[in-house]
């Protein structure tokens, strides 16, 4: 179930919501006068989401390489092995 707060408590319970989004690895959502407004996660899961869009970029290029009969992995892999080291360091699920 998303965590859904008011934008006051991120100033007036910053270390509760802290809390909540290390303890979780899920974002809470802040809203301002009822309508969504911020979103606000930990570092961690931050860069998890950052890696998972690389990644998924990064796979249509690799089909469409490999569709032609040219599969160029310095060029594939290179991303990915720049990521691999935060992956496992960030225990990833």
């Amino acid at each position: 179930m998303p965590h859904i707060r008011p934008i006051s408590d991120l100033r007036n319970n910053f270390a509760e919501i802290s809390r909540i989004v290390h303890a979780s690895d899920e974002p809470v959502y802040l809203t301002k006068n009822g309508y969504g407004d911020m979103v606000v996660m930990s570092v961690e899961l931050f860069e998890k989401l950052g890696i998972a869009a690389q990644l998924l970029e990064l796979e249509p290029r690799k089909e469409a390489q490999e569709g032609e009969g040219e599969v160029q992995l310095g060029k594939i892999q290179k991303p990915l092995s720049k990521w691999q080291k935060t992956l496992s360091e960030l225990g990833t699920k």
